[in-house]
């Protein structure tokens, strides 16, 4: 028996309303059994309240896609923690790697952002990951720690521990590539060892999820590498009957 997958679907700018509960539907109908993974939805703010209704009663749990630093204010377009608390969010993305290079997220911010989940009682879900120049340039690994340490700027040992993490490779994000299993069981070895650094008194336990072109087709191969403990997907998630899919063979898996 291994310990517990976090499968966390990441919708982005994708699903109306409607498309929310038509969704639902379908993956209620398809994944008959409760699985032993935490599967988390992250829709859209828009979808948020929605949302929670359609999953109420269920296992599954609610997630956001980003959060401001202030309580309040004159921050037009940003969302905060008490926002979300109201609509019954638990998890929330932070550091993606489009908000890093589409809307100019930096590790700095980053810091920001986790800071005000974690005091608010949300588990954030940090992103990190390297280009594709990076890693030709051989820097993965520099890049990986100084994201990390720099979104962990004086967060205590405790609240590391209360933490998800996401690596995604920003080339392998919605590119249909993946990286191979060596590539991905480095960089999460590599995580691990960072979070000790960084003051996590038991980094062994703290999920770290792989993103990037993750579906159907390649879960049973991600499956096999020890360093993962789930998955962050994106496109993959957005399909009723591939996202239960990828939870079939998860839980598969850890039956076996």
């Amino acid at each position: 028996m291994k310990s517990q997958y976090v499968i966390a679907a990441n919708w982005k700018m994708n699903m109306t309303l409607e498309e929310c509960e038509e969704f639902l539907d379908k993956f209620k109908n398809l994944l008959l059994d409760i699985p032993e993974s935490k599967v988390i939805f992250c829709p859209p703010f828009s979808a948020l309240f929605t949302m929670n209704v359609l999953l109420e009663g269920t296992s599954y749990v609610l997630g956001a896609q980003n959060v401001y630093w202030e309580d309040k204010g004159a921050f037009t377009g940003e969302v905060s923690a008490e926002m979300l608390i109201s609509c019954n969010v638990s998890h929330v993305i932070i550091g993606h790697s489009e908000r890093r290079q589409l809307f100019g997220e930096t590790n700095e911010t980053v810091n920001k952002r986790t800071m005000k989940a974690l005091s608010s009682g949300l588990t954030p879900i940090m992103c990190i990951g390297e280009t594709i120049e990076q890693r030709n340039n051989d820097e993965t690994l520099a890049i990986l720690r100084e994201q990390l340490m720099v979104g962990l700027n004086e967060i205590n040992s405790e609240n590391i521990n209360k933490m998800i993490f996401a690596y995604e490779p920003v080339w392998a994000i919605g590119t249909g590539e993946r990286a191979e299993p060596n590539q991905i069981a480095e960089a999460h070895h590599a995580i691990r060892n960072v979070l000790t650094d960084a003051g996590a008194t038991d980094a062994a336990s703290i999920p770290i999820l792989y993103g990037g072109s993750v579906n159907g087709n390649n879960v049973k191969e991600l499956l096999k590498i020890k360093e993962v403990n789930g998955y962050l997907i994106g496109g993959a998630s957005l399909d009723a009957k591939e996202f239960v899919s990828i939870i079939h063979q998860t839980e598969n898996h850890i039956k076996e």
